[in-house]
C-alpha cells in the first residue's frame, strides 16, 4: 500500500508579539482541516515536535531586528518552497519599526543598564527586504478565515482569493455610517486594507491601519480632508505611524508633514 505524503507546514517566529501565530490556532475546528490535509512539521507555539524539513509551506511572522535574525530568515528561505509572511511586523516591520525614525543607540542607552551587551540592527524591516516572500498576508492580527484561504491557494496551485479594497468597503457591506462624513472623526478606513471587518468604525471609532495600506492608497488626499477637519500637522504624523508606520505609503506620508 502507497503511503500519502502530506504536504508540511512551518511557522516562524521573528521580532513580534506571537498574535498572528495565535489567530492560525484560534481557527479551532478549521484547524484539525489543516491538520488533515497538512504535516505541521515546526510550529514551537504549539508543539516542541520537530520534524525536519524541506518544507512545502512556511508561514513567517515578524520582522527582521537583529543580525542573528538576518541570516536565520536566509535558513529559513532555503528550505521553504513558499514562503508566506503573515501580519504587520512581518510585512511591514511592525509597531517596532517606529524605531527606523530615530536613532536607536539613544533608546538603548536610555532603557537598558548595560547596553554594550545589545546587538540589534538600526531598523526593523519587513521579511521582503531579506529574501523573496511567495505572498504577505497583513493584519495586527491578520485575518483567520484569509490565512485558511491563503494555505488552500497554495495547497491546490491556485492564486490567493484575497479582496484588495480599502475598509470603507466593509463599512458599505456592512452598512456602517462612516464616521468621517458623519462626525468628522478622522479615519484611515479610505487608504486601509481590508479584513478586519471594519471593526473600529462599527464602533463609531476611526480605523487605525491595522491591515496596512491598499494596494492603490491615496492618504495624501486623505490627509488633506484631515486637515479641513481641523487636524495638526504632528497629530497627522502619529495617526500614520502604528502599526504599519514603515510600509512604504504610510511612511512618505508621515515624514511629508514631518518635515512641514
Amino acid at each position: 500500500m502507497t503511503r500519502v505524503t502530506k504536504p508540511k507546514l512551518a511557522v516562524w517566529k521573528f521580532a513580534s508579539c506571537d498574535g498572528c501565530q495565535l489567530s492560525l490556532l484560534d481557527c479551532e475546528e478549521e484547524l484539525l482541516e489543516v491538520a488533515g490535509a497538512l504535516e505541521i512539521a515546526y510550529f514551537p507555539e504549539a508543539s516542541r515536535a520537530v520534524v525536519r524539513g524541506p518544507y512545502d509551506i512556511s508561514l513567517v511572522e515578524g520582522s527582521i531586528t537583529t543580525p542573528h535574525d538576518a541570516e536565520r530568515i536566509h535558513q529559513v528561505r532555503r528550505v521553504s518552497r513558499f514562503l508566506i509572511t503573515i501580519g504587520a511586523c512581518a510585512t511591514a516591520g511592525g509597531i517596532q519599526a517606529l524605531r527606523n525614525f530615530k536613532d536607536v543607540q539613544e533608546f538603548i542607552r536610555a532603557v537598558y543598564a548595560s547596553p554594550q551587551y545589545i546587538e540589534t540592527l538600526s531598523k526593523s524591516t519587513p521579511i521582503r527586504d531579506h529574501v523573496f516572500v511567495d505572498y504577505e498576508l497583513r493584519g495586527c492580527p491578520i485575518n483567520k478565515y484569509q490565512l485558511l484561504e491563503v494555505i488552500n491557494a497554495y495547497l491546490n496551485g491556485r492564486k490567493p482569493n484575497i479582496a484588495p479594497h480599502s475598509v470603507c468597503s466593509e463599512c458599505k457591506r456592512r452598512g456602517i455610517v462612516c464616521v468621517m462624513v458623519a462626525n468628522g472623526t478622522p479615519c484611515l478606513g479610505p487608504v486601509t486594507h481590508a479584513g478586519c471587518g471594519a471593526i473600529c468604525p462599527s464602533y463609531r471609532r476611526g480605523c487605525y491601519g491595522c491591515f496596512g495600506p491598499k494596494e492603490t492608497p491615496n492618504p495624501a488626499a486623505l490627509s488633506k480632508r484631515w486637515k479641513q477637519l481641523g487636524m495638526k500637522e504632528e497629530d497627522l504624523v502619529r495617526a500614520y505611524r502604528s502599526f504599519n508606520a514603515y510600509s512604504e505609503a504610510f511612511r512618505r506620508e508621515s515624514e511629508s508633514h514631518e518635515r512641514s
